[in-house]
């Protein structure tokens, strides 16, 4: 991953200040924007296209129009791209949705549409979201038919309930399905890109209503594209980790517990050395008259600080089994300190869990450092 200085670095900051000038003189000397420049170096990504852009809004009087101008004359100008954008659609978002006016909030959203290509404009669009939301629905709906793909993809990412890096729209939270039109619209898209943002955005909602994914996910199954399957798997990827049944037959996964017969795990040792692994063997038998298709994965219940267990889910393996079939499984899991979580000696568990069905869990025990 770049670093922020990597991306809106004081360079990009100055070659913007130079395009505005170059291409708005009247508008604006830009200095507050040249000097915004030099003050970059201990902030965020995101505190730096704060920071610029509202140099860019103390450059225009906070007046939309007079920006809106500037940025549609910079436009014209193929070196306006990269994240030397993202400052610009903060600062046109602002300056739209504080103006008072519905005129200029949709101007600001024609804006969006026009910039994406340069640099996405999913994290200004929240900006518009919490300031008039059922006006940029509309709005965005409309951006589902675009030519444009960037702009296709706007539609659904700047939409998405959890999309990250950006502030929350909490109207989206507590209402995933006010956006599930826009992806009905965009799932049988001729781009992967598009495509891959459906899919992350339905992931998002399986998050907050897994029945609203869910149901979704089935109708969009009923009247497939080709790429429809690739599209629901990856959408459905929390929930199937999850074990819930209605994604995991969504994603081609058949078999309940009774089909089963599973042994283990069976872990070759029962004090893990800190710092070592846990190996472990299981056989699963289908003992049904069908055939059965598993989605196999194996869960920690790791000891926390507070002396109780917390469950985190693996994955193991996908199995197809015939009647009578059985599979051996073995994984070797590491307790190697790792920076994105802490380990703690004491007490563990580890239980397999096919199709979302758990099963009998089997004491471990981590040992002190």
């Amino acid at each position: 991953m770049p670093t922020a200085d990597e991306l809106i670095s004081p360079g990009s900051i100055r070659s913007l200040s130079l395009i505005l000038q170059e291409t708005s003189p009247k508008t604006s000397s830009w200095q507050t924007v040249a000097k915004s420049a030099g003050t970059l170096a201990a902030l965020s990504l995101s505190e730096r296209a704060r920071t610029v852009g509202e140099a860019l809004l103390a450059d225009t009087g906070h007046d939309y129009r007079r920006l809106a101008h500037a940025v549609r004359a910079a436009l014209t100008r193929e070196d306006l791209t990269g994240w030397m954008v993202w400052p610009v659609t903060e600062a046109v978002a602002t300056a739209a949705t504080k103006s008072g006016t519905g005129k200029n909030l949709d101007d600001g959203l024609t804006l969006m549409a026009a910039l994406t290509p340069r640099l996405t404009s999913e994290f200004a669009l929240r900006t518009f979201l919490n300031a008039d939301l059922e006006r940029t629905l509309a709005t965005v709906q409309t951006w589902t038919a675009s030519p444009e793909e960037a702009v296709r993809r706007l539609a659904s990412e700047g939409t998405r309930p959890k999309l990250p890096w950006a502030r929350q729209v909490p109207a989206l939270n507590h209402n995933p399905a006010l956006s599930v039109p826009i992806l009905d619209a965009l799932y049988p898209d001729s781009s992967v890109f598009v495509r891959r943002s459906v899919a992350n955005h339905l992931n998002d909602v399986s998050r907050l209503d897994a029945g609203l994914a869910g149901s979704t996910a089935a109708r969009w199954a009923r009247t497939p594209e080709g790429t429809t399957p690739a599209l629901i798997r990856h959408a459905m990827r929390t929930l199937v980790k999850n074990g819930d049944p209605n994604a995991l037959h969504l994603v081609g996964f058949h078999g309940s517990r009774d089909d089963l017969t599973v042994v283990g795990p069976l872990p070759e040792e029962t004090d893990i050395p800190f710092g070592g692994a846990l190996t472990f063997t299981a056989r699963i038998t289908n003992i049904s008259q069908q055939p059965v298709t598993l989605s196999i994965d194996y869960v920690i219940h790791h000891m926390k600080a507070n002396g109780k267990t917390a469950p985190k889910v693996f994955k193991l393996a996908k199995r197809a089994l015939n009647p009578g079939q059985s599979t051996e499984l073995t994984r070797e899991h590491s307790f190697r300190p790792i920076s994105t979580r802490v380990y703690y000696p004491g007490a563990h568990q580890v239980q397999l869990q096919v199709n979302g069905h758990q099963f009998d869990a089997v004491d471990f025990r981590l040992l002190q450092p």
